[in-house]
């Protein structure tokens, strides 16, 4: 890594008390505003909740001279624009994920997960210490933006489905909603993929617009209320074990800030990833139990399916590996630590969570 960065050094609590004392004593800082809108709509209080967050803790650490406004899906932009408004110096900052915008550069894949890649812990240790975010904020610099982690989802479900899904053959010419790679891969098995956003998902399964949907898990899935309208939820979510979601900074905004403004808006960044995944695991069980308890049918992948959607994904990456340079300079970089990440999960907390799962299930 070619600097530290603050978030990395150590608990939320000791950056902000690090941050905050010279914002104090700097009477003469300047009164900054700034404008953040999401691409998640506030009906979703852990995701966007993740916005919020960081608003409150800026605020805080700056003694309210450093201001983001944090603004639901479609309010201020479209819910996925969000890169494209602050390149264009739109806003200031946005509330994303990188994945949306693999059109413009599939590399960004790597910023948010990869089917059957990393979990968040995972993630979280590629990118601040195993030269993770230098390589995004290389991929984040041609559209003159810098980016900082600011959430995950932990491992999202499977999907819902309007049918059972019980073979391969059975993706085939359905209407998915589905996002970053997930798309390529249900495309491989003969689906049709539409990347939606939150907010118009539950419209576009009540008319038919299309047949199933992933999103998030539970907690979310339920507050969308797409289990009226798609009853068989599916998992395990190999196909994203986790949703790293970021803020997207325009470097000519960011270059203006002093650096304690700086550090404090990497504090909050960091401080909402921690309370983000820990919600979504706290509000997830008992969603789950609420949903299954009003007929939701849940379900698991068979292993035909699972193997099928590892072969289309290997596909894809080495696909795009073959047709873009920047693509294949990330996956190369970011396979290397997943496979010691594997190793060290086969040796010691992989090992130890199978043997209590099996433990749970004969208690």
């Amino acid at each position: 890594m070619k600097r530290r960065h603050l978030i990395s050094s150590g608990a939320a609590a000791a950056a902000a008390a690090v941050v905050a004392a010279p914002a104090r004593a700097q009477g003469s800082q300047p009164a900054i505003r700034w404008r953040m809108p999401s691409s998640f709509p506030k009906a979703l209080p852990t995701v966007f909740g993740g916005a919020e967050s960081i608003s409150r803790t800026v605020a805080a650490l700056t003694d309210g001279k450093f201001t983001i406004s944090a603004h639901g899906a479609g309010e201020l932009v479209p819910p996925l624009s969000i890169l494209d408004a602050v390149q264009n110096g739109t806003v200031e900052c946005g509330h994303t994920a990188g994945f949306y915008y693999i059109g413009k550069e599939p590399a960004l894949v790597f910023d948010t997960g990869v089917p059957f890649g990393m979990s968040p812990r995972q993630h979280s240790a590629w990118m601040y210490h195993g030269g993770g975010l230098d390589l995004m904020r290389e991929v984040y610099a041609k559209f003159n933006v810098v980016q900082i982690p600011c959430g995950n989802t932990g491992a999202q479900m499977g999907g819902w489905f309007r049918k059972e899904i019980k073979t391969p053959a059975d993706f085939k010419g359905l209407r998915i909603r589905a996002a970053g790679f997930l798309g390529h891969i249900y495309t491989k098995l003969g689906a049709t993929p539409q990347q939606i956003p939150a907010s118009d998902i539950y419209t576009a399964l009540e008319k038919g617009t299309i047949d199933a949907v992933e999103w998030v898990g539970p907690a979310d899935d339920e507050k969308l209320g797409i289990a009226k309208v798609a009853k068989y939820y599916y998992s395990p979510g190999v196909l994203e074990r986790g949703a790293s979601l970021c803020l997207t900074v325009s470097r000519p905004a960011w270059e203006a800030l002093p650096a304690s403004y700086k550090a404090a808006l990497e504090a909050a960044c960091f401080q909402a990833s921690t309370d983000m995944l820990a919600k979504y695991d706290a509000t997830n069980v008992p969603a789950l139990r609420r949903l299954v308890g009003s007929g939701a049918k849940l379900n698991s992948w068979s292993r035909p399916i699972m193997d099928a959607m590892r072969r289309a994904n290997d596909e894809v990456m080495k696909e795009q590996s073959a047709s873009n340079e920047t693509f294949r300079k990330v996956h190369e970089h970011w396979s290397k630590f997943l496979a010691d990440q594997v190793l060290w999960s086969s040796v010691n907390d992989g090992a130890a969570e199978q043997f209590m799962n099996s433990a749970a299930r004969k208690a």
